[in-house]
């Protein structure tokens, strides 16, 4: 006999598929995924696990999932008292979900503690649950049987959640809502789901609300150099011929080893021939690489330094100096210690001199860091600082999104923070101060600049709440 779940789940089919896209965007395949409540196993097929686990109370819709995927793993288990006996639950999880399980969990902290043994430093807990707003809406539902009869629940917030996570010893990585009309109607649900429902103030009617967390990073982090992980600071120079030497003078050791790597981009002065008598010159002292770029724009020149990068930390470095390099440190321990995945430079925390940012440059960064914040559920105060840092295996996921975005950014910040939100990555501010150039011109053409950065929020917003 069939479960009646199957019958609610074709029912509101429409719902359903959105819950497997927003998954399926934030979790790549391959990955070991442990979900808690795992029903009908559907979304865990649909995620294409390379060792998946469902963890459901109800016998009869484990059994009948375990005939329907014979190649995933399905336990009757409580969550309450999950352990690692089951020799399936020996090993750690890359993620793990609870899709509308929070609301009728007896103890959600202490599921969300007894999670933390299944986890590593890198694992994701993914937890979508409806929008409180909709109680009195999907109780109607129910009385006229759209919705499965439930037992009651625990309607929790955005914000409950993100206080059991943090006393679960978890942190917040992003959160968001979506699809405003949970019922597939022609024409009219795309219109209101793709395009009304990401608009601020309308986002928060939405029925489906999602939090990514992490494990909590040891705050203790302090190994000795030889131990920390090596680093490599890439600095695109186009037309920096002055600021070269001051470069690598400033530039401190960091971790194990500091690589530098100069990509060069077409520059109509002395920059090439600069670099490469800096690089003579620190023969032995530092180690230091010198490129030169095919393509055009910043993003091509970081993307050429970190293809050919050796260190575990990657760092992007403006030749202009107007971020001094005695800043990378805090960039430097702010990812090796793992207190964040990607760490992202803010020029807006400390005063500016007009000559360093005038204060239009200044209202536009706060506006692009608004709204791309906004499209990705996280906070940003400063999107378009050059100064960034990542784990080179988190910028090579990354750059596995080209193949499905293509290099829709020639300035290289967004398709950075947006890679690392869509992989999930912790992005943190790094407050720096902004001075004004010593050397040289800006390379920034401020109307065409800004046309480009609407096209690509615009892309931000297809991607991340049209999906």
């Amino acid at each position: 006999m069939t479960h009646p779940l199957h019958y609610w789940r074709q029912k509101n089919r429409y719902y359903h598929e959105d819950l497997e896209r927003l998954h399926r965007f934030f979790v790549p395949p391959g990955l070991r995924i442990l979900e808690i409540g795992s029903g009908t196993g559907s979304l865990l097929n649909a995620l294409q696990p390379s060792f998946g686990v469902g963890i459901d109370w109800d016998a009869e819709i484990v059994a009948q999932a375990q005939r329907q995927f014979p190649h995933l793993h399905f336990r009757v288990q409580d969550a309450h008292t999950l352990d690692k006996q089951d020799p399936i639950l020996a090993e750690p999880f890359d993620v793990i979900l609870l899709v509308n399980t929070l609301g009728y969990l007896a103890d959600v902290q202490q599921v969300l503690e007894r999670l933390r043994r299944f986890c590593t430093p890198r694992t994701r807990l993914i937890l979508s649950y409806h929008n409180p707003l909709w109680e009195p809406l999907l109780s109607l539902a129910t009385v006229l049987k759209q919705r499965m009869p439930l037992p009651a629940a625990n309607w929790l917030s955005a914000g409950d959640v993100a206080n059991l996570l943090h006393l679960a010893g978890y942190e917040v990585i992003q959160q968001g809502k979506r699809l405003l009309l949970p019922r597939r109607i022609p024409l009219l649900s795309t219109l209101i789901n793709r395009f009304i429902a990401p608009l601020p103030g309308i986002n928060a009617l939405c029925l489906t609300e999602y939090t990514i967390a992490r494990p909590q990073p040891d705050p203790a982090w302090d190994p000795p150099l030889e131990e920390q992980p090596s680093c490599t600071v890439v600095i695109p120079a186009r037309n920096e011929a002055g600021n070269i030497r001051r470069c690598v003078q400033q530039l401190p050791e960091m971790g194990s080893r500091t690589e530098i790597i100069f990509v060069e981009g077409h520059s109509s002065d002395d920059t090439w021939a600069e670099i490469q008598r800096v690089q003579d010159e620190y023969q032995g002292i530092r180690t230091i690489q010198a490129l030169r770029q095919e393509g055009k724009g910043k993003g091509d020149a970081v993307r050429k330094g970190f293809a050919a990068a050796s260190g575990d930390v990657l760092i992007i470095l403006d030749a202009d100096l107007t971020v001094q390099a005695e800043e990378l440190p805090k960039f430097f321990r702010a990812v090796a210690s793992g207190r964040c995945d990607f760490a992202n430079g803010c020029r807006l925390v400390y005063p500016l001199k007009p000559e360093a940012m005038p204060r239009l440059n200044q209202w536009a960064n706060r506006f692009f860091a608004a709204l791309l914040s906004h499209i990705l559920g996280i906070r940003i105060k400063d999107s378009l600082c050059g100064t960034k840092a990542l784990w080179r295996e988190d910028y090579w996921q990354i750059a596995k999104l080209r193949q499905e975005w293509g290099d829709f950014d020639p300035f290289g910040d967004f398709d950075l923070l947006l890679g690392a939100a869509k992989r999930t990555l912790k992005i943190l501010d790094i407050p720096v101060r902004y001075f004004p150039r010593t050397y040289g011109r800006s390379n920034i053409q401020h109307v065409r600049d800004g046309l480009r950065l609407l096209q690509i929020c615009a892309f931000a917003l297809s991607r991340f709440k049209g999906s």
